[in-house]
């Protein structure tokens, strides 16, 4: 029968978020009931509550989440009760042309639970990326839950649900980064930290931070960064420059997302270096470049979506190597708070104090 659980709700635009009690449905088919252990907080559930989303509030927010499989609906395969996993936002169809050619990670027709969670009075909820996991137990889609080693603990392995997947993946998978090559990160929060952590993994024989926060860029040197440019002091593209012989880097991520910092990507590689953007940017936002520096340049311009991960390749992989210490997922863990701090962990975000904040469920 449906259960009622704690959820972290965003009822309007701006305004702070509230924990309320929320109906979650018995799992029909093709879905499962997870109860929540973890839950990191992302910059996308802040900008669900700023609106800058969508507007189909009121939402419940939480999507970087681990926990253990409680019930299952009919039909599901991919999990069973009892299993630790990880959520993710990108169920794969298995039928769409990507997934056809053998390219789950591209997945055109990824889905979520059908049912809706609701408030206790009826009204639907909004769950952030499909998953909604501020909340005690939470209802996804079966193939939103990739199953991981139960050793590892549910703080670092929510993780891998969304931002650090992302920054690692873009380094990995969407560059991806060559043993020996030149890296460059332009913006070292959660995202370019691990991005830069997967250009360390990746064997990059040099790995440029670049931030105007000290603080971001001493989390960059934790994860592998050999050299850090604080661009409140000086031009990133000729500091980049300085530091790779003249020529400029291989790889140039660009985790901020806006029209000026992924320039400096595209004029901070070498010549047919790669830039890649997985920094979110808004829907205003346009760029502008000479057509002919795009053509003399050569080389690739690409964007990475959730660092084109595969959740059932890549989480089991990344955990594998955070246990045998290839790396330290623990070091991305600022705090761990409660349910019913998730306000206050959204303006330590705001203001820079946090790589990422964790809430610890019961």
């Amino acid at each position: 029968m449906a259960q009622e659980v704690r959820g972290v709700i965003a009822h309007k635009e701006g305004a702070p978020v509230e924990v309320l009690d929320i109906v979650v449905p018995d799992p029909g088919p093709g879905e499962a009931v997870v109860a929540v252990q973890a839950c990191g907080v992302c910059h996308t559930d802040l900008q669900y509550r700023e609106g800058g989303i969508d507007d189909g509030f009121p939402f419940l927010l939480g999507h970087e989440a681990a926990g253990v499989v409680e019930a299952v609906g009919d039909g599901v395969e991919e999990v069973a009760v009892g299993d630790f996993v990880v959520l993710n936002w990108r169920a794969v169809c298995g039928r769409c042309r990507a997934c056809r050619r053998g390219r789950h990670e591209y997945c055109f027709d990824t889905h979520n639970a059908t049912q809706p969670m609701t408030l206790i009075d009826g009204t639907p909820l909004s769950p952030a990326l499909g998953i909604g996991a501020f909340a005690d137990k939470t209802l996804v889609a079966a193939g939103q839950c990739t199953k991981v080693d139960p050793e590892c603990s549910p703080e670092v392995a929510g993780l891998l649900g969304c931002g650090i997947m992302a920054g690692i993946g873009s380094a990995v998978n969407t560059a991806p980064v060559q043993r020996g090559d030149t890296v460059a990160v332009i913006g070292c929060g959660g995202v370019g930290s691990a991005a830069v952590a997967g250009a360390d993994l990746a064997a990059a024989r040099r790995v440029i931070a670049i931030d105007i926060d000290p603080k971001k860029l001493s989390w960059a040197e934790k994860f592998g960064a050999t050299d850090l440019v604080n661009v409140r002091h000086v031009d990133p593209v000729e500091a980049v420059r300085e530091l790779t012989d003249g020529f400029g880097a291989d790889v140039v991520i660009d985790a901020v997302g806006r029209p000026e910092t992924f320039k400096q990507a595209f004029y901070a590689r070498d010549l047919a270096g790669t830039a890649v953007l997985v920094g979110v940017p808004t829907p205003e936002m346009k760029l502008e470049l000479p057509l002919l520096d795009v053509f003399a340049r050569g080389g690739a311009v690409k964007s990475s979506w959730y660092g084109d991960c595969l959740p059932s390749r890549d989480f089991p992989t990344l955990v594998d190597l955070h246990q045998r210490g290839r790396i330290d997922l623990d070091a991305f863990i600022t705090e761990r708070i409660a349910l019913d701090e998730v306000e206050h962990a959204f303006d330590r975000m705001h203001r820079g104090e946090v790589l990422r904040s964790v809430v610890v469920l019961g």
